[in-house]
């Protein structure tokens, strides 16, 4: 299947992200009128404690429905992306189907946290360490170019790894998954070349849109906000709630899907360089962790 395809077909994750996002921003907006309406009864003078608190409350509501519902929903859109990908059909009832294979594949919720957060850690200190990779990864095509690239583009560029490699894990079940993820790590960067230069075009869309998502929400809020006589700061802020529910459900998804796409054509064909295992570990001491804990669990599956 091709990227829209695929990604039109498993719109109901991207829904459910976009309810998600929709459930905070509700919250978000009925403390704010509770605060603005406390902050009157003080003449206003405790704007920036109320501010303050407002954005604990709301980041930490954001930061709960993440943890135990966005990422197990990010982990169903995985798993359905990767079937669509390698089989090219989907199952009537995805959100069954993909329960049953994250629970499946990591058994409990626990162990899918432990295996996304070692796999984001460690491409976070991989590109921090570009400069690096460049001399001890010198093999590896494309890496001189993204040395060059802007460091914030690279970030963006790089944030869809960790469901790539995830999404690699459903591929190899009869392995650990901890195994698999750094396995898929390798072969992300043994393809570096391949599966960043789309990306690197990608980001100027992503902030492009990011920034229209933005824009367009402030300019509707700070109209109807300055009638109410709230002030511009809280229009800004829930602007940038708007965007980055927006951003995570439509963008987010869609280029998740298209870096999983290019992932998929190449992963199932890519001669492992073990050499990159050693090479990585000195980079990165999360990719080390979840490599040590691959082998350790690996060498466990061989015993049972």
């Amino acid at each position: 299947m091709k990227t829209k395809d695929v990604y039109l077909k498993t719109m109901k994750f991207v829904w459910l992200k976009l309810a998600l996002g929709g459930v905070v921003l509700l919250y978000a907006l009925v403390s704010l009128l509770l605060f603005v309406w406390l902050g009157s009864l003080s003449g206003g003078s405790s704007i920036i404690v109320m501010l303050t608190i407002w954005l604990i409350l709301v980041g930490c509501v954001y930061g709960f429905l993440q943890h135990y519902i966005g990422y197990m929903l990010k982990a169903g859109h995985v798993a359905m992306v990767t079937t669509a990908v390698t089989t090219g059909s989907l199952p009537d009832d995805q959100l069954g189907a993909a329960k049953a294979m994250v629970s499946q594949r990591f058994l409990t919720a626990n162990v899918y946290f432990a295996v996304d957060r070692l796999v984001s850690g460690a491409v976070s200190q991989l590109q921090s360490g570009l400069q690096r990779v460049d001399d001890l990864l010198g093999k590896i095509p494309g890496v001189s170019f993204l040395v060059s690239f802007a460091q914030m583009f690279v970030h963006i560029a790089l944030n869809y790894v960790d469901e790539c490699c995830l999404g690699y894990t459903f591929l190899h079940k009869d392995q650990s998954a901890f195994k698999s993820a750094a396995d898929g790590v390798v072969i992300y960067f043994q393809n570096w070349k391949k599966l960043l230069k789309d990306a690197a075009v990608m980001t100027i869309a992503v902030m492009a849109i990011s920034f229209l998502a933005w824009l367009l929400p402030f300019l509707v809020l700070s109209g109807i906000f300055a009638a109410l006589g709230i002030h511009a700061i809280y229009a800004a802020l829930l602007s940038i709630l708007i965007a980055a529910i927006l951003k995570s459900a439509f963008v987010d998804s869609f280029l998740m899907v298209r870096m999983m796409v290019s992932y998929m054509e190449v992963a199932p064909s890519t001669e492992i360089t073990f050499d990159l295992y050693g090479k990585l570990c000195k980079l990165s001491a999360k990719f080390k962790s979840l490599f040590d804990k691959g082998q350790q669990e690996q060498h466990n599956y061989g015993n049972v």
